[in-house]
């Protein structure tokens, strides 16, 4: 049983989130504005979030990114959104969410994702400075480190780490290589960890298993890299 906090300003959908969860067993605060989810985390510390992107006050990636800055971000936010395009989803990833849900969301996948989130909260300790540790070190470029442990398992030595536990991006570079650098990245990840299953990719991923693959040609993502022997 998890504390669960819901943003999202539709209230049908609000509603419809806290029946689900709470017949799961999971206690439930709602928010439909930013400043009451502000309000409640304070008050409540939520296991989890489900944000939704697109609010009328302040938008969910900004409020994400708030957290974030404020070192705040100890819980797991798995953000919502019907409109949103894969650079929202990207960046959103990037600042620190846990995943991305694409509305209308199904029940399979809300229940997975929930677990997913969960799970990988109890099995990590909580960081002292979330988002992305940026190296900083005299004579180079800085560069953004990605790392993700296995749960129970503590961070290894950096000469330990293979190709899918740590990534290192140039920031000296245009955006656009930037950003495919980093799409690259964060799908051939996804396709490791779901041992190059398309369907949980598309699924971890907030996309479209049509519009997954053509983002996986553009990048030049070898699709049999993920596969499990």
């Amino acid at each position: 049983m998890a504390n669960i906090l819901v943003v999202d300003d539709e209230h049908g959908i609000r509603d419809l989130l806290s029946e689900i969860l709470n017949d799961e067993g999971h206690n439930v605060e709602l928010a439909e504005n930013a400043a009451e989810a502000r309000e409640a985390r304070l008050r409540s510390r939520p296991d989890l979030v489900l944000l939704d992107i697109w609010m009328p006050d302040t938008d969910g990636v900004s409020l994400l990114k708030e957290w974030a800055s404020a070192g705040v971000l100890t819980m797991p936010v798995i953000m919502m959104s019907g409109h949103a395009t894969i650079d929202t989803a990207v960046e959103a990833t990037r600042i620190g969410a846990h995943s991305f849900l694409e509305k209308p969301i199904t029940l399979q996948k809300l229940l997975k994702a929930v677990e997913q989130a969960l799970t990988r909260n109890a099995a990590r300790k909580p960081t002292a400075v979330p988002g992305v540790p940026v190296s900083l070190d005299p004579g180079r470029t800085p560069a953004v480190e990605f790392m993700d442990n296995a749960p129970g398992q503590s961070a290894p030595p950096a000469s330990a780490l293979g190709p899918q536990s740590q990534q290192t991006f140039d920031l000296d570079k245009p955006l656009r290589e930037a950003r495919d650098g980093f799409e690259k990245a964060y799908f051939e990840f996804h396709l490791a960890q779901e041992g190059g299953s398309m369907t949980r990719v598309a699924e971890q991923t907030g996309l479209e298993r049509t519009h997954l693959y053509r983002k996986l040609k553009q990048l030049g993502v070898e699709l049999g890299k993920g596969k499990r022997a």
